[in-house]
C-alpha cells in the first residue's frame, strides 16, 4: 500500500465570490480515483461566511441562536457547541485565525453540498472522477490537541462498517467502523500544515473509496451522531445543571430511557436501597434526589407522601 499526499503552494488569498475550483485546478491536476481535500476556511471565505468587524464571542452567540444549536459545555472562555448541523466543536467552529484582522469566519452553511458542487465542477472541467472532502480542525474528547476531520464529503465511502466481519483469529467484530473521511482529512493536514497557505490537497492511493460518477454517497453527515446517541451530550457540570432544572427540552441529549435494571442500580447507588418493581416502573421512598436522577435516565417521578413511583418517559 502506497499513499501519496500532495498539498501545493501558490494559492492566493481567497475572497468572497472566488472560483474555488479554478483556484484548485491552477495548482493541482486531479486524476480518476483521487480524493481532493479542501479546508473549510477557504470554503467559508469563498462563500461569504466571513464577518468583518465582528466580535468572536458575539459570532458564537449568533451561531447558538441557530435552530438545533446548543451549548455542550463551558469552562471559562471556552465554549463547546453542538452546531445546527450536529458538529460538536469549540467556539461553534467560529475561526479568527488566518483571516484579516477584525474578521471572523463562520463554518460553511452546507459542507456536503459544497463538496458535491466542487466534485461536479472538477468532473466538468477535467473529466476526472474524484471524491471531495471539506475539512476542518477539531479537538477530541479524552485527547489533547486537534486534528482535521471531514465536515463535508461527496463521492466517498466515508465510513467502513466492520460489524459482522471476522478478524484473522475468527473473532467477530461488532462496533469497529473506521471513519475513513476523517482519516483522509488527517493525512492531508500533515502535508497542508496550519500556517503554510496550502488549503488544497490530493490523497492518491485509495481509489477504491471513490464512488462512481454521479453517485455522491452519504456525505460527511453520516459521521455525525444523532442527538441522544452521543454518551457525552453535555459536559459534566452542564449535565448536573440540566438534570436539576428538569426542563423537558433538555431531555434529548440524555438519550433514550435507561433500562429498568440501570435505573434500579442508580437508585441503589444514590439512595442506598433497592427499589421494588411495580407495573411499568419502580417504587421507592420519596427523596428530593429522585427527580434529577430520574430525569438524567429518561424516567419521571410520580411522588406521593409515602412512596415515589418512577416510570420511563416513553414505553
Amino acid at each position: 500500500m502506497t499513499l501519496t499526499v500532495l498539498a501545493p503552494d501558490g494559492v492566493p488569498e481567497v475572497r468572497a465570490g472566488d472560483d474555488l475550483t479554478g483556484l484548485l485546478l491552477a495548482v493541482l491536476t486531479p486524476f480518476d480515483g483521487d480524493v481532493v481535500l479542501v479546508t473549510s476556511k477557504v470554503v467559508s471565505k469563498a462563500e461569504g461566511q466571513g464577518l468583518v468587524g465582528a466580535d468572536r464571542v458575539a459570532a458564537i452567540e449568533q451561531e447558538l441562536a441557530e435552530p438545533g444549536a446548543r451549548v455542550v459545555a463551558r469552562r471559562g472562555p471556552t465554549t463547546i457547541v453542538r452546531t445546527r448541523s450536529g458538529l460538536t466543536m469549540a467556539a461553534a467552529g467560529v475561526d479568527a485565525s488566518n483571516v484579516e484582522r477584525g474578521t471572523v469566519l463562520l463554518l460553511p452553511r452546507d459542507p456536503d453540498a459544497t463538496a458535491r458542487r466542487l466534485r461536479g465542477e472538477i468532473a466538468a472541467r477535467t473529466g476526472a472522477n474524484v471524491a471531495v472532502v471539506v475539512t476542518d480542525t477539531a479537538g477530541r474528547a479524552w485527547r489533547t490537541g486537534q486534528t482535521d476531520i471531514a465536515i463535508g464529503a461527496a463521492g466517498l465511502t466515508v465510513l467502513d462498517d466492520h460489524a459482522g466481519r471476522t478478524d484473522v483469529h475468527g473473532n467477530e467484530l461488532a462496533v469497529t467502523a473506521p471513519a475513513l473521511a476523517d482519516e483522509l482529512a488527517g493525512a492531508a493536514e500533515l502535508a497542508q500544515g496550519k500556517l503554510a497557505g496550502r488549503p488544497f490537497a490530493v490523497v492518491r492511493g485509495r481509489s477504491e473509496l471513490v464512488l462512481p460518477a454521479g453517485t455522491h454517497g452519504t456525505g460527511a453527515t453520516a459521521l455525525v451522531r444523532a442527538e441522544g446517541e452521543d454518551l457525552f451530550g453535555y459536559g459534566a457540570r452542564e449535565a448536573v445543571i440540566r438534570a436539576l432544572s428538569g426542563d423537558p427540552a433538555d431531555r434529548p441529549p440524555f438519550g433514550a430511557p435507561a433500562s429498568e435494571a440501570d435505573m434500579a442500580a442508580a437508585i441503589v447507588h444514590v439512595l442506598g436501597e433497592q427499589p421494588d418493581a411495580v407495573d411499568g416502573g419502580l417504587v421507592t421512598r420519596p427523596d428530593p434526589r429522585l427527580g434529577p436522577l430520574a430525569f438524567a435516565h429518561g424516567w419521571r417521578v410520580e411522588e406521593g407522601a409515602e412512596k415515589a413511583v418512577i416510570r420511563p418517559t416513553t414505553p
